[in-house]
């Protein structure tokens, strides 16, 4: 199951107590304090993991809690420590502070972390507290309370490149001909309702991941038909491939769809209309194919690719226009996670 956002609280873990205790051994008329000082409570923390795709594992609980460090004992013997509980999810989730609303962190890489709750300092022994003047303490400290915080964790999608279009425009097809990913087919509209990603071969050393993003309608960007559910794994695709439907079902104007479609991502977030776009006219085999790819061409002054994933047709001029794409955008970014059009 695909979940893309959670709500949690996390909760660490106590400090353990310090002890006030005193020597006592035989013979030894006044040992002095001997009290241990408690250990550390435990830590939550939140790790991108690389083969993590889901936030599925946390959905199933609302609170996570972290143990508490044990008290100090005689003999000045420390309290044990508690081990920190890490949670792993996807690279590319982000993590908010439900009480504040700030962000934490963006686990945009696998091995980033963030420590959502940490864990109470050990208290104090008595040991602690021995000085030239004070030579017999009596007192010694409680520990720490850990943090508890309630956390929203939603996951956007990383790809590199995203596919986007209205509902049954071929989008899954395509995925499921470029690459092994077998998404959901079928004659209706939405039979993808949550991303699925794909590994494309280009090379012996060179592949990029392609991700059938759910189909969007009019009104997205204003939350029509889960859009803000949708639009938000947008944002990481590194470059968008816009499929255009030739004979839409409804009996609509591609060239019109195209242009809906282009604005909902422009009225979501400004910089997903600059973000860089291959448009696509899929099923190639119709008969109106080549004169939407034509029409398109003309009015956006864009190359536009004709293909069909039933046939084949133009797929081996769309992936090396998408790895040059990436190549380009590879350099322009020089290394800026920024390319990834991270939402301010």
């Amino acid at each position: 199951m695909f979940v893309d956002r959670v709500q949690v609280e996390v909760v660490a873990g106590n400090g353990g107590n310090g002890i006030t205790s005193f020597r006592r051994e035989k013979y030894v008329a006044r040992g002095g304090p001997d009290g241990g000082d408690g250990g550390r409570g435990g830590s939550v923390i939140l790790q991108a993991e690389a083969g993590v795709d889901s936030l599925a594992v946390l959905s199933h609980r609302k609170q996570w809690r972290a143990e508490h460090g044990r008290p100090g004992g005689p003999h000045n013997c420390q309290g044990r420590s508690a081990r920190d509980l890490t949670l792993l999810v996807p690279p590319g989730t982000t993590i908010v502070d439900e009480a504040t609303g700030l962000q934490l962190k963006d686990l945009a890489r696998p091995g980033d972390r963030v420590v959502a709750a940490r864990g109470g300092s050990g208290g104090r022994g008595n040991a602690h507290f021995k000085s030239s003047v004070n030579r017999a303490p009596r007192e010694s400290t409680a520990g720490e309370m850990g943090e508890a915080r309630r956390l929203t964790l939603e996951l956007k999608v990383i790809a590199d490149v995203g596919l986007v279009g209205l509902p049954n425009a071929g989008k899954s097809t395509l995925l499921s001909r470029l690459s092994r990913a077998r998404p959901e087919i079928a004659n209706y509209a939405f039979t993808t309702k949550t991303p699925i990603l794909g590994i494309v071969e280009v090379s012996l050393d060179r592949s990029f991941v392609l991700a059938d993003l759910p189909g969007l309608i009019e009104g997205a960007h204003a939350g029509v038909g889960l859009g803000h559910e949708f639009l938000r794994h947008v944002e990481r695709a590194g470059i968008l491939v816009h499929v255009v439907e030739p004979e839409p079902a409804d009996g609509s104007d591609p060239v019109e769809n195209y242009r809906k479609i282009r604005q909902e991502l422009t009225l979501y977030d400004a910089s997903l209309g600059e973000r860089p776009e291959i448009l696509v006219v899929s099923k190639a085999e119709l008969p109106s194919a080549e004169a939407i790819r034509a029409k398109l061409a003309s009015e956006t002054g864009l190359q536009v690719l004709a293909v069909s994933a039933v046939t084949g047709q133009g797929l081996e001029r769309l992936v090396p226009a998408v790895t040059k794409m990436l190549d380009q955008r590879a350099e322009d970014s020089q290394g800026d996670f920024s390319a990834y059009g991270e939402r301010e």
